[in-house]
């Protein structure tokens, strides 16, 4: 049995930096996660992909951001078990006990779910012989850009994920179309005016409303059909990009008897995140409460404030005065202190 003050479901970002708020606190965290590595979709999915909107960085790749999370929170010295999917919920005197599908148990008094874009799948257009292509030219996530150099590459879908990859790829692929059932998209304005630029410049082409039809090809993919105005238009395509959402897979979370509220777990956001038992809480693109914004920088709030209210629980009655690390510093379980550069203390005379 491993034993922690706080068990972090999820190894992505927003499950990371719950370590870094945790460990200022005093508090031990140990992360599960079904991927082999930490970083969630950030170092599996998209590690090439540059966020824009993380504080203090104009652009940084996935992969870049989920290295500098991880140096930030090794004084911290957090336990992993990863690979390993959380299955069951029980408790065992005051503290929880997640067991995973492997047998691992791990005990805390808190539960943190920051299961991200992890406990979801990708949903996936309604056509015949779509598993004959799965991998074999129809590919739901990108790992590595340059695996479409020199490729003619189709991109289906109106959010954010599709335009950001039309952006990114445009720069490596031979020719890339961004197809859309709709004439709007749903995407960030900035994206959309810099994909129709491209389009103007001719380096890439758009075409909507248009409906996906057809696959083409002996065995790999050559060619789809996609409906234009009620007439048949065929695409050369080496890669077809569907980036239609993800489905949520919640049937864990509710065997262990956790609301879901469109299609995510339902959280009190007026105080600290906490779900409908109290001690278990769901922080970043996992949880839904009126107003969220599935951002980084939004889980990052979420477990900070979370963080403060785990701290109670973990240590009944005893106070948490709030430090500043810029005066404090940071100390690690490991023996180390980072102190504050003297011209970052602030002095009053």
């Amino acid at each position: 049995m491993i034993k922690t003050d706080i068990v972090v479901i999820g190894a992505g970002p927003t499950g990371l930096f719950t370590v870094f708020e945790a460990g200022l606190l005093g508090m031990r965290c140990h992360l599960i996660d079904s991927l082999t590595k930490p970083g969630g979709q950030c170092s599996e999915i998209y590690p090439n992909k540059p966020i824009y909107d993380i504080p203090a960085y104009p652009e940084i790749l996935a992969g870049d951001l989920v290295e500098k999370l991880l140096e930030q929170i090794k004084p911290f010295s957090p336990g992993y078990t990863l690979g390993e999917t959380a299955e069951k919920l029980s408790k065992s005197g005051d503290d929880f006990v997640i067991t995973t599908d492997k047998g691992t148990k791990v005990s805390a008094k808190v539960v943190a779910i920051a299961g991200g874009l992890g406990n979801f799948e990708p949903r996936k257009p309604n056509i015949e012989d779509l598993n004959v292509y799965e991998e074999n030219g129809i590919n739901y996530s990108i790992v590595d850009p340059n695996k479409y150099k020199g490729k003619n590459v189709v991109i289906s879908g109106g959010g954010d994920s599709a335009l950001d990859w039309t952006l990114v790829l445009s720069k490596i692929a031979k020719k890339v179309t961004l197809i859309h059932r709709r004439n709007q998209f749903r995407g960030a304005v900035d994206s959309v005016n810099k994909i129709q630029k491209l389009k103007d410049q001719n380096v890439l082409d758009i075409i909507t409303p248009a409906i996906l039809k057809k696959l083409n090809g002996q065995k790999q993919l050559e060619s789809i059909d996609i409906s234009v105005e009620n007439e048949i238009v065929n695409i050369p395509t080496d890669y077809l990009i569907p980036l239609y959402g993800l489905v949520p897979k919640m049937d864990v979370f509710k065997s262990w008897g956790l609301e879901i509220e469109k299609n995510a777990l339902k959280v009190n956001n007026a105080l600290d995140y906490q779900t409908n038992k109290e001690g278990i809480f769901a922080i970043g693109d996992i949880n839904y409460y009126p107003g969220k914004l599935k951002l980084i920088l939004s889980g990052f709030h979420e477990a900070a404030i979370m963080c403060h209210s785990a701290f109670k629980i973990v240590n009944p009655g005893k106070k948490n005065f709030l430090k500043y690390t810029t005066v404090s510093g940071i100390s690690g379980f490991d023996g180390t202190k980072k102190e504050p550069k003297k011209s970052q203390v602030n002095s009053f005379k």
